[in-house]
């Protein structure tokens, strides 16, 4: 069984993101002669990469003598908190939480991009068939407020209900998995908005349906997840963010590639059919690359509605 967590109202997103001030990264992980890099993802097929880099030892070979440990977090919240205090070294996630975070101080930085997968709100409700349809009674599943999904949501409550903040009452935060286990339960849950693996499955069973699609919501094509790296661990240790790059392009292409072996990894990952994941990679709109595109497009929304300070300057938000 879930836990259901409704959110605050949004404007407890600010109160929680103005925490940033108060707390000093340090940077417990000095690398100095400990050679140590700690890096953190989260879940979904958004990750591959990163999944194929562990079970590869890619990174291990492009970096012969650290130590690197890999965690797994439930949500940008969870990485943004462990990057603060020094725990964490490099972290993966979708662009609007790095935006917040370096609007409210974080000494952090976009070193590379991950993906750019499919996204979108998924419902079981006979009812719903357009955002319009949705009611004070319907709850919604998403990552956490300020993720990506709720940025999109935003965007598209903005764009076709006249206003951006429609839906922030009815939000549930929960992980993925989490979130796809309510909507299968048809209980406490309305409605997921959701990455793969998780919206295809969703989507697979009859009478589920997709009420918005990313691509609809921004207006234009974005890259989903994106690599972050603290600027204490990348100004001492630049040889790791490049061997980071490396690994990913590396794991692209084995993905591209060898999809077959890629979706054996990936399945054992995921604990589901490998098939089914093959089917998944080889689709055209998973598409895994160090590019980063669309920063601009939520930089300006971003900014227009409040999420991040309209004074901050965004020019060095990746690093070189």
């Amino acid at each position: 069984m879930f836990k259901q967590k409704v959110l605050p109202p949004i404007i407890f997103l600010f109160l929680l993101s103005g925490i940033l001030f108060i707390v000093s990264c340090s940077g417990k992980n000095d690398t100095g002669d400990n050679k140590k890099l700690v890096i953190a993802e989260q879940f979904g097929l958004a990750y591959a990469p990163l999944q194929i880099i562990r079970a590869d030892k890619i990174l291990d070979k492009e970096l012969p003598g650290w130590e690197i440990k890999w965690e797994k977090l439930v949500n940008t919240a969870s990485i943004r908190e462990a990057m603060l205090s020094g725990n964490l070294d490099v972290g993966f996630m979708a662009i609007p939480p790095f935006l917040i975070g370096y609007s409210n101080g974080m000494k952090w930085k976009m070193f590379t991009g991950l993906s750019s997968v499919p996204v979108g709100l998924v419902t079981w409700k006979d009812s719903i068939k357009t955002l319009s349809d949705f009611t004070d009674n319907d709850r919604i599943a998403l990552p956490q407020p300020g993720s990506i999904q709720h940025m999109l949501l935003s965007m598209a409550a903005e764009k076709h209900l006249g206003n951006a903040g429609y839906f922030d009452n009815m939000l549930i935060t929960m992980a993925h998995p989490d979130g796809m286990n309510a909507l299968l339960q048809k209980k406490d849950v309305t409605a997921h908005f959701t990455s793969p693996p998780f919206i295809m499955q969703e989507l697979k069973i009859p009478g589920f349906r997709l009420i918005l699609n990313g691509k609809e919501a921004a207006g234009s094509d974005f890259t989903f997840a994106v690599g972050t790296v603290t600027d204490s661990f990348s100004s001492k240790s630049p040889e790791a963010v490049a061997a980071i790059i490396n690994a990913i392009k590396k794991a692209s292409e084995i993905i591209k590639n060898e999809p077959d072996r890629s979706a054996e990894i990936l399945s054992g990952e995921y604990q589901s059919d490998k098939e089914e994941i093959l089917e998944y990679i080889k689709r055209d709109d998973i598409i895994y690359s160090t590019e980063i595109n669309g920063t601009d497009i939520f930089i300006d929304y971003m900014k227009k509605s409040g999420y991040v300070k309209p004074e901050i300057n965004f020019t060095g938000i990746y690093y070189k």
